[in-house]
């Protein structure tokens, strides 16, 4: 992608004035960082691209051949030539493979502007070179050690000469000359070998040991007659008292001229590590997006009265968290996962009070009125954007402070990206296939080689020795797997529709390299995407499921969209176009011996997310099993339901009986205390026979009717209420067996008459001891009616689902990129208008200053002749700015010009032009 024009330039500021808006437009659009706020010119936006913080974020983000090409650059004398960047790339044999990848991965650093200059003169940016290249302190990634001039720079004019004449080289005048020759000695491949020809085999043993680096060691001050004949010659050279370097043109010519050892111009395919069928994974998938909406249920509704207490810090306590997963009937990682889920959600959060209480939202119980494939979706496109991390929960924080569920600590800005990327590359398989976990983290490795570095576990602290981006992985696949995005280890067909990526059969299948290789996927709108070798979709980008129905050819919830542009081999997408990037058609597919790369992925807008997750919903929704209205009930006092129940059903169903397992069926058991619930809730025991009759597809058995009457007749027999408490009953010997009854002393009993009790306790202990002793006591109001107990739902005030944790600023959207490229493209015009020479010229990035009648003056002119002006202009809210302006009257105090700058006609108060200047006549 070299579009600079002749003359070459002489700094970034010019080359990035040579490039197109699209040009420009891809380049904030990789680095949205450069944009915040939008620069005032091209020389700002150069500045600005070559600052520390945005060069560290713009390596981070390069994959790994790029980020060795940049490597190369770095050991390379500055400017570089293409024929000098190929040689340390592919060495002096010429690997065809990476001279094949080598313009690609040149053309992502020019495009973010990393590299400058045309392929004669490519200038890695200077901070990028203070990053890259090999420092004492900050060894190169290649091994390289520095420069022989680098390297001679401390040694005496004496010692060098010494060196020059034992090396066989024609002794020189100074230590300049006698440096370079003896740099033309070490690159000159033929005296090179036939100097080392003569070393002896110790030496030749220290050189293949420094090689590869680290290029230092250590020597006494006597040393050896190997080492002697290696110092003598310059082939090591002293850097410090006993330390020694390899010079790196001496380490190049071992290597036979490579930088790397081992060049990686090809991502890592990823491999199928088992194979199903579409449709037993499809339904596998179903069954665990089945069972998250039930457990994200049976959660909250655990909490429905108030959940556990928020710790001082925030958070879920160990404990609560460990009766969380009881009640769950899972593990506490697991658990950790649900609870961190539906807060995502917004299903969850902190009610506020003074006893602060976790308890679910109202956005809740709108919820639980969806449809089931709609509640699911929302809990999808959750925790495809959460930056949140539940596989945190437990660990420790830089401080040695525990990490737990719902506290703060556990947003991790890379997660959305690499559960992104993790599903994008399981769609890039075959239908059904499931890749091998390793292959997944190889591939994530090379895309991100830098990014690992960020999250590294401390030793002893975190368990293995994983980075973050690593352990981001693997969270995801396993809870992928949980909610239903993935069956088996293959992605589901919901699971692509909610990443917006077509399904394989979209295009016919496979190319013909193999499963998911060379081949095409192509949504029904006709807008496709380039497969690269590993079957990941590339060139184009992800694409919009078109051939789903109702998809509009949008791309899914929280999906990615492959960005236009050179390095991502679309066309050049930019506000200059009539359409945006996304809309432009893909490029046929590049030969196979071409190797492609990762095509740059965007963040999809809300709308679209919205479309592709209401499609997700429609292709879950016929695998989802249909809500049941019967149960089947068995003598054994248990019934069994066969499926997903009608939620009145199974809320009477959840008061009436007791959950005694779980699974493709449930079983609930009927017991005396369950069906006291029922009744204590308001039922009848006639109420409990005709609705067990009307939901049981089998007749109610004996036993449990017996036990349904037996509970009832018992039921509120003993009234209590409040005297502080009393107990009445008209039996009186029931009322005597009570007093009797040793477990009865600690209610402090005592008769006032013969069918009355009082107690010193408050009527709900009570009533919880009379129940332990085996009675079935009924509570009553003031006026002696029964009271019916019913479940209060604790809510929490509206709450919105918790905002993601960005990593840096936000993609711009093609709106902001069209005005920011217009104005910066504006102040530039405005910064370096050519203007006639005064006696006061402003210094470079300042403003004109003159008088305000000298101001006047000039604008009254300007308005007679037609002359466009260079004026400084300070706003309202006191920004300073340079525009270029022709002034078409002047009244009022004010004047009215067309403004070169914002491309429209405009009112300018003269009291805020801080001066103007004339352009120079061209």
């Amino acid at each position: 992608m070299s579009q600079e024009a002749n003359p070459a330039p002489r700094s970034l500021a010019e080359a990035l004035r040579a490039r197109d808006d699209a040009s420009l437009a891809a380049l904030l659009r990789s680095r949205p960082d450069l944009i915040t706020p939008v620069p005032t010119d091209l020389t700002q936006l150069a500045t600005r691209a070559g600052t520390r913080a945005s060069v560290l974020r713009a390596l981070e983000r390069l994959d790994r051949f790029a980020l060795q090409t940049a490597e190369a650059l770095a050991v390379a004398p500055d400017p570089a030539s293409g024929t000098a960047l190929l040689g340390l790339m592919a060495g002096d044999a010429g690997d065809e493979t990476v001279a094949a990848a080598l313009p690609r991965a040149l053309a992502t650093l020019r495009e973010q502007a990393l590299v400058w200059g045309d392929d004669e003169r490519l200038r890695l940016v200077r901070t990028a070179r203070e990053l890259l290249a090999p420092s004492p302190q900050h060894p190169s990634p290649t091994g390289l050690g520095p420069t022989v001039h680098e390297a001679a720079s401390g040694m005496s004019p004496g010692r060098i000469q010494e060196i020059v004449t034992t090396a066989g080289l024609a002794s020189t005048h100074d230590s300049v000359s006698a440096v370079t020759a003896l740099t033309a000695l070490f690159t000159h491949r033929k005296k090179m070998t036939k100097l080392l020809s003569g070393a002896p085999e110790g030496s030749l043993e220290v050189l293949s040991r420094l090689v590869w680096g680290p290029p230092y060691g250590q020597v006494t001050p006597e040393p050896a007659a190997h080492l002697r004949w290696l110092l003598d010659r310059g082939l090591l050279l002293p850097t410090a008292p006993g330390t020694v370097v390899l010079p790196r043109e001496v380490a190049l010519h071992l290597r036979a001229g490579r930088a790397h050892r081992e060049p990686e111009p090809l991502p890592p395919a990823v491999e199928p590590a088992a194979t199903h069928r579409p449709q037993g994974v499809d339904a596998a998938a179903a069954g665990q997006a089945h069972t998250a909406l039930a457990t994200v249920e049976e959660l909250l509704k655990d909490w429905d009265e108030g959940g556990p207490a928020v710790l001082r810090a925030g958070g879920l306590s160990v404990r609560d968290l460990k009766r969380t997963a009881v009640a769950l009937d899972t593990s506490e990682p697991v658990a950790a996962f649900w609870v961190e889920l539906a807060y995502a959600a917004g299903l969850l959060a902190s009610d506020g009070e003074a006893d602060e209480r976790y308890a679910a939202t109202p956005l809740y119980d709108e919820w639980l009125e969806r449809p089931p494939a709609e509640r699911w979706a929302l809990l999808a496109g959750a925790w495809l954007t959460a930056t949140r991390a539940p596989g945190l929960v437990g660990g420790r924080d830089a401080k040695d402070r525990t990490l737990s569920a719902l506290g703060p600590g556990l947003d991790r800005s890379a997660a959305p990206e690499v559960r992104h990327r993790v599903l994008t590359l399981l769609a890039g398989l075959p239908a059904g296939a499931a890749p091998a976990p390793e292959s997944i983290l190889t591939r994530l490795h090379w895309e991100r080689p830098l990014r690992g570095t960020a999250g590294t576990p401390r030793p002893g602290r975190d368990t293995p020795a994983e980075d973050l981006r690593t352990r981001l992985a693997r969270w995801t696949l396993t809870e992928a797997e949980l909610l239903g995005v993935t069956g088996r280890g293959a992605l589901s067909t919901q699971g692509r529709a909610l990443l917006g990526v077509p399904g394989p059969g979209a295009s016919g299948g496979p190319g013909p390299g193999g499963p998911g290789e060379g081949g095409e996927l192509t949504g029904a709108a006709g807008v496709a995407g380039v497969a690269d070798s590993t079957g990941v979709v590339g060139g184009a980008g992800v694409v919009g499921a078109g051939g789903l129905p109702g998809a509009s050819g949008l791309p899914g919830a929280g999906g990615l969209r492959g960005a236009g542009g050179p390095a991502g081999g679309g066309e050049p997408g930019g506000p200059g176009d009539k359409l945006p990037v996304h809309h432009h058609r893909a490029p046929a597919p590049a030969p196979a011996t071409a190797p492609s790369a990762p095509a740059p992925l965007v963040p999809l807008s809300p709308a679209e997310q919205a479309v592709a997750t209401a499609t997700a919903a429609r292709l879950l929704a016929p695998l989802l099993p249909e809500p049941l209205d019967h149960v089947l009930l068995q003598a054994d006092l248990t019934a069994v339901a066969p499926g997903p129940l009608e939620r009145p059903l199974a809320e009477m169903l959840g008061v009436l009986a007791d959950v005694e397992s779980k699974g493709g069926a449930t079983v609930y058991r009927f017991t005396p205390g369950s069906v006291r619930r029922a009744l204590d809730a308001g039922r009848t025991a006639a109420d409990l026979h005709d609705f067990l009759a009307r939901h049981s597809r089998t007749p109610i058995p004996q036993p449990l009717a017996y036990l349904i009457d037996d509970v009832a007749r018992k039921h509120g027999h003993l009234r209590i209420g409040a005297a502080s408490a009393y107990v009445r009953c008209d039996d009186d010997a029931l009322l005597t067996e009570i007093l009797a009854d040793k477990r009865a002393t600690a209610l402090r009993l005592r008769r006032l008459a013969p069918t009355v009790l009082a107690a010193q306790s408050d009527p709900a202990a009570l009533l919880e001891g009379l129940r332990a002793m085996g009675f079935a006591p009924a509570a009553e109001s003031a006026e002696g009616d029964v009271l019916i107990t019913r479940a209060h739902a604790h809510r929490t005030p509206p709450r919105t689902a918790p905002e993601p944790v960005p990593d840096g600023p936000p993609p711009p959207d093609s709106t902001l990129l069209s005005a920011a490229i217009r104005a910066i493209r504006a102040g530039d015009l405005a910064a370096t208008a050519p203007r006639k020479p005064t006696g006061t010229d402003p210094a470079a990035g300042e403003l004109p200053r003159t008088s305000a009648a000298e101001t006047l003056a000039t604008v009254q002119a300007a308005v007679l002749t037609g002359d466009s002006l260079w004026i400084g202009y300070v706003n309202a809210e006191g920004a300073a700015s340079q525009r270029v302006i022709a002034p078409i009257r002047v009244e009022g105090g004010f004047v009215t010009a067309y403004d070169h700058t914002a491309d429209e006609v405009r009112t300018y108060p003269l009291h805020r032009i801080t001066g103007v200047a004339e352009l120079a006549e061209e």
